[in-house]
């Protein structure tokens, strides 16, 4: 009598933690990728900041992206360059300029 008892508590005690463990499971997932997201917003709102594109000194060919910070042009250092110059026209990042 006292195996089953204990058998009893023991299944009981299972059954209800199952449900609890699994939402609490659940519930992290649910956590984790909401703090992905909004980590995720932050960083492109931080990469779309990055003015290398818009500036007169970028050259739009992929061997030397900018004459003046060429290690530092298209990166999150770029973001807050001391000599960006606005330019007047835009570039595009295919031109034929850099043909070997």
């Amino acid at each position: 009598m006292k195996e089953t008892a204990l058998t009893h508590i023991v299944l009981t005690v299972g059954v209800l933690l199952c449900p609890i463990s699994l939402l609490a499971l659940l519930i992290g997932l649910l956590v984790a990728v909401v703090v992905a997201m909004r980590e995720g917003v932050a960083r492109l709102k931080r990469l779309h900041a990055i003015p290398c594109d818009r500036c007169l000194y970028f050259t739009g060919c992929h061997y030397l992206k900018c004459t003046v910070h060429p290690c530092k042009a298209l990166t999150e250092d770029a973001v807050d360059c001391l000599d960006f110059e606005p330019a007047l026209y835009s570039r595009s990042c295919c031109s034929n300029r850099c043909k070997l």
